[in-house]
C-alpha cells in the first residue's frame, strides 16, 4: 500500500552546507542529487513542498567581522548566495522531471521570480515546488526566520528543518558523544534551554502560528520519508 502523509503542505528549510556535501566550501553535485531525489519522492506522493534555502556554503552574514565588512553588505552578500542555491536546486529537481519556481524576496529583474504570497500558493495548489530565496529580503534576519516566515505565509502544516544531525541535542553531539538527544519538546524548552535548533524569532513565528517543527538529518536515508509520513525520527518541536 503506497504511504500516505498527514500533512497537505510543507515548508522545508535547507542550510547552504547541505549543498556542500563532503566538501568544504561550494556546491558538490552529489549533495544536490542526493537532496532532489529526496525531495521529488515526497512530491510525487502529492504533497505540496515551498523550500527555503540558506547561503552558508558560499557565505554567511556572520562572516563580516572576520572579512572586515559591514554587517548589512555581509548580509546582503549572503542573501545572493541563497539564489546560487536556489536555482541549482531548481536544475536539479528539474533532472528528475520535477517542476519548481524559485522566488525571491527581491527584484532580481529576469533571473528569479519576484517572491508574491498569492503567486506562490498558485505555484502550490497546482502541483509546484516552491523555492524561497533572498531571506526575508532584510539584513539581520537568518533564513530560519525565512522559514518560519514562509511556512507562516503558505500556511504549511510543518516546517521541516534538514540538517547533518538527526534531530536536536543538549550540545553538539559531533564534538560530544554524551550528547543527550530530544526526541519531543516544546516551543517554550527551545527558548528556555537555549537548543541551537533555530533563532528565537523563528521558534516564536512558529509558536505564534501553531506550526511544528521537525529536525531531520536529511543525509539518513528515508528520513525525509519518515518525517512527513509517520512524524517520525529526528527530534518534533511542537505547542507549549
Amino acid at each position: 500500500m503506497a504511504k500516505k502523509s498527514p500533512y497537505k503542505r510543507i515548508l522545508l528549510k535547507l542550510s547552504g552546507e547541505a549543498l556542500m556535501g563532503a566538501g568544504k566550501f561550494g556546491i558538490e553535485h552529489k549533495a544536490s542529487k542526493s537532496i532532489a531525489a529526496a525531495v521529488n519522492e515526497i512530491h510525487l506522493m502529492g504533497i505540496q513542498i515551498g523550500i527555503v534555502v540558506g547561503g552558508g556554503n558560499i557565505f554567511r552574514g556572520s562572516h563580516a567581522k572576520e572579512f572586515g565588512f559591514s554587517r548589512t553588505p555581509a548580509d546582503h552578500i549572503g542573501m545572493l548566495a541563497t539564489m546560487i542555491n536556489g536555482l541549482v536546486l531548481q536544475q536539479s529537481l528539474a533532472a528528475l522531471g520535477c517542476e519548481s519556481h524559485v522566488m525571491s524576496a527581491f527584484d532580481t529583474d529576469s533571473i528569479i521570480e519576484k517572491y508574491h504570497w498569492q503567486g506562490a500558493l498558485a505555484h502550490l495548489e497546482r502541483g509546484a515546488l516552491v523555492i524561497f530565496v533572498g531571506g526575508t529580503g532584510n539584513p539581520y534576519f537568518t533564513t530560519d526566520t525565512a522559514a518560519a516566515l514562509r511556512a507562516s505565509e503558505i500556511n504549511a502544516n510543518v516546517l521541516i528543518k534538514a540538517t547533518k544531525v538527526d534531530g536536536v541535542y543538549d550540545k553538539d553531539p559531533i564534538r560530544y558523544p554524551s550528547a543527550k538527544k530530544f526526541d519531543q519538546m516544546t516551543y517554550s524548552d527551545i527558548l528556555n534551554k537555549k537548543l541551537n535548533v533555530m533563532d528565537s524569532t523563528a521558534i516564536a513565528l512558529c509558536r505564534e502560528n501553531k506550526i511544528p517543527v521537525h529536525v531531520i538529518n536529511l543525509f539518513k536515508k528515508g528520513a525525509l520519508l519518515s518525517a512527513v509520513t509517520e512524524r517520525k525520527g529526528g527530534s518534533l518541536v511542537t505547542g507549549d
